[in-house]
């Protein structure tokens, strides 16, 4: 199947879809109503056939009975020294709209998701401050889908292969992990796909429709037969946006087989295709901007067309095998991505005057390779010793073009050439880490890692007089030592200390604000220690709750500096210190209400920076909080399942936080809070299943900033969330072929 292929199926699914509501009246008036309807079965609910009602969320079970995987070694919750978090598929998917990482992530504590609202930029994501200085994409946390990186070898990471309708669940490890996942693991973020099928062929239909022209189509085919099973899944969203400027159209086909070539040895296949036809960015706002008119666009970046495309593939191939005692796996991958930026960076020596329609373009080749290779085997009987090892090898080879452009093309007649050149990185990190339980209360865990990254780039463009061409080399060495306590089922303490590193990404070594080529040579890596101490476990049958508290201290922390017209640029600072508590506890208080809280307390400073003003001034931040994290969060959760209907109500909320390093840029916190209501129910016809859904999003219309463009230039650092929306929607689930 071509690529025009596959869209003319994505567009045929999404003609399917009804007319959206215009006016906020009208939208409010069909939540109401659609929340009445779906609520309004309860009554006959007890007539539902309770065999297929979903599968329980992982919170009810025990923690010895709860298998995770991201921290790679096949380890149950409570043997484990590290702070981890997981949502399964009904979390993931019941009556959500599926469109954010933040559905995903809201209910663990010490995961900060700032959403900007702009599918240009993507959401932020902030695990114990890692990740907190992006001002676009991932940095500073290791994706992974079904065990292939989402990350490259420099730490950035995207979601592009990542649909949240058709994961089965998420796991978060928090803290400090390049012993386990080198290069950019201040925090680790592993989804699953979901291959289940109660059918040996079927067909889940799903359509979401809701304000601000959200229009998200999904058709899913799943199935089972002999030893395989498989899923494939095409979407299309797009998003008219509640500020101008913001319109989003995202598409994707995804694939995934498991075949069982025997016993044990198991074959699985991955692949798909993403297109981001358009994603305009509105830009970020000042104050007055912000008081004046929330809705509104950045004037710079409508006159100089800022927007984003990508076009994307993908392939894995791994294979899983059992042994007596052990277990082994390797997978072989490759990605391809064309990412088109229109930036609203005026190039050197224009002017930054807001109706200049001078910006630049950015064009991005991108192949990515990459192999992992595992293996895991436990040695004696009586006092177990389980010994892992491996090797990850990647890969990346970027062609970058930047040229002057005039409202957003490069299609003026000064539009001249600025950068052109190849970039290349290479990791390599041999790892090994040893997992003994010297009694059967007590597990230890300690492992160590080395990665030798070189990065290198080639000059391609000699016109300007200058050859930028060159390499540099990182290397690190990664442990972690860390055990765990199961003094009872209530109390399982833990305590870890684990070190990581993070290289400067590709972009950010490219980012001199000079606007030469080449890789900026004073810009290195930063490197991090944490300490952890933390608890877990669960209090009678319908109470668990997990607590944490750490330290994670940085050097030559890398900080962005300056962001100008949309363009960010970076240096290493001196010190940091990520100081936290976190809190998570799920209670079932009654049969059918599980109540839940998230909370979280950050206190992240500078503890040795020093910039420089001019060439005679300087200021020492020494004290100062980092931008874009607030100091404290909550999330307050509460879902009441009544026979075949559930109704979700979450309450979250932010304290204020700073826009940039200085702390001259205040921002305030989320007021009443954000409160989003959700409401779903599960029903049969014929063999159909049935799940009408709605919610309303800030309900109580909350005016807040969701997120903010750190250092702003000019106080530009503001990124308005919308007022009071809604969707709606419905899943139809049926069998091709009977059972």
């Amino acid at each position: 199947m071509n690529n025009a292929q596959s869209l003319a199926g994505i567009d045929a699914i999404r003609a399917a879809a009804g007319p959206i509501a215009s006016s906020r009246a009208a939208a409010s008036r069909a939540a109401a109503a659609l929340l009445v309807a779906a609520l309004a079965p309860i009554g006959l609910a007890a007539q539902a056939d309770s065999t297929r009602r979903a599968v329980p969320d992982s919170s009810a079970q025990a923690l010895e009975a709860v298998r995770i995987d991201v921290a790679r070694s096949d380890a149950r919750l409570d043997r484990l020294p590290w702070a981890v978090g997981s949502q399964s598929a009904v979390e993931l998917r019941r009556a959500q709209a599926t469109v954010g990482i933040d559905e995903a992530l809201a209910n663990i504590p010490g995961v900060v998701v700032a959403n900007r609202y702009n599918f240009a930029l993507d959401q932020r994501v902030s695990i114990r401050g890692a990740g907190s200085r992006a001002n676009f994409g991932l940095r500073g946390i290791k994706v992974l889908l079904d065990g292939v990186p989402q990350s490259l070898p420099d730490g950035q990471s995207q979601l592009t292969n990542v649909d949240l309708a058709v994961i089965d669940k998420v796991e978060v490890l928090r803290g400090s992990a390049s012993s386990l996942y080198g290069n950019g693991s201040g925090g680790v973020i592993a989804f699953t796909t979901d291959l289940r099928s109660p059918d040996p062929l079927g067909l889940t239909l799903r359509q979401t429709t809701g304000s601000f022209g959200l229009q998200k189509t999904q058709a899913r085919v799943h199935g089972r037969a002999g030893r395989a099973v498989g899923m494939l899944s095409a979407s299309r969203t797009t998003f008219e946006g509640f500020r101008q400027y913001s319109t989003a159209d995202t598409r994707q086909l995804l694939g995934a087989v498991d075949y069982a070539l025997s016993d044990r040895l198991t074959l699985q296949l991955r692949g798909g295709a993403a297109e981001v036809p358009k994603a305009l960015n509105p830009g970020a706002l000042t104050a007055a901007e912000y008081d004046a008119n929330p809705d509104t666009a950045a004037l710079g970046n409508v006159t100089r067309g800022a927007s984003r495309e990508v076009s994307q593939r993908y392939a894995s191939v791994r294979l899983r095998g059992a042994l007596a005692r052990g277990e082994w796996s390797t997978v072989l991958y490759g990605q391809r991505r064309f990412v088109y930026n229109a930036l609203a960076v005026t190039p050197p020596g224009g002017s930054g005057s807001p109706s200049n329609p001078n910006g630049t373009y950015n064009q991005l080749d991108r192949r990515v390779t990459g192999l992992r290779a595992d293996l895991s085997r436990s040695l004696g009987s009586a006092r177990p010793l389980r010994v892992s090892t491996g090797l990850d090898v990647q890969r990346s080879h970027d062609v970058r073009l930047n040229q002057a452009a005039t409202g957003g093309r490069p299609s003026g007649p000064n539009d001249t050439l600025l950068v052109h050149q190849g970039e290349t990185v290479l990791n390599l990190g041999p790892f090994v880490q040893a997992q003994w339980e010297p009694t059967p209360r007590l597990t230890t865990s300690a492992g160590v890692r080395y990665d030798h990254l070189a990065f290198s780039v080639q000059d391609r463009f000699l016109a300007d007089g200058t050859d930028d061409t060159g390499d540099r080399t990182m290397t690190a060495a990664s442990g972690h030592v860390g055990a765990a306590l199961r003094v009872s089922r209530a109390f399982v303490p833990y305590a870890n200390i684990a070190t990581a590193f993070e290289t400067p990404t590709t972009t950010e070594l490219n980012a001199s604000p000079d606007g030469a080529g080449g890789f900026n040579p004073t810009l290195g890596p930063q490197r991090l220690r944490t300490v952890e101490v933390g608890a877990r476990g669960r209090i009678g049958s319908h109470s668990s709750y997990e607590l944490a508290v750490f330290q994670v201290d940085a050097t030559d922390a890398i900080v962005q500096f300056l962001e100008t017209d949309g363009r960010a640029y970076f240096r290493n600072a001196g010190q940091t210190r990520n100081r936290g508590v976190e809190l998570g506890v799920v209670t079932q208080a009654r049969s059918w209400l599980e109540l839940r809280a998230a909370w979280t307390w950050a206190d992240y400073r500078f503890t040795d920076y020093v910039i420089s003003l001019n060439a005679t001034t300087t200021d020492t931040l020494d004290g100062n909080f980092l931008a874009g994290v607030p100091r404290q969060s909550l999330r307050l959760g509460a879902r009441a399942t009544l026979g075949a209907a559930t109704l979700d109500v979450d309450h979250s909320t932010q304290a204020k936080m700073f826009g940039d390093d200085r702390n001259l840029v205040p921002v305030d916190g989320w007021g009443a809070g954000q409160l989003n209501i959700r409401a779903a129910y599960t029903g049969w016809w014929n063999g159909w299943r049935l799940e009408p859904f709605a919610s309303v999003q800030n309900a109580l219309n909350t005016a807040y900033v969701g997120a903010v463009t750190l250092n702003g230039f000019g106080g530009r650092v503001l990124e308005p969330a919308p007022l009071r929306n809604w969707y709606l929607g419905m899943e139809i689930a049926l069998p091709l072929v009977p059972r």
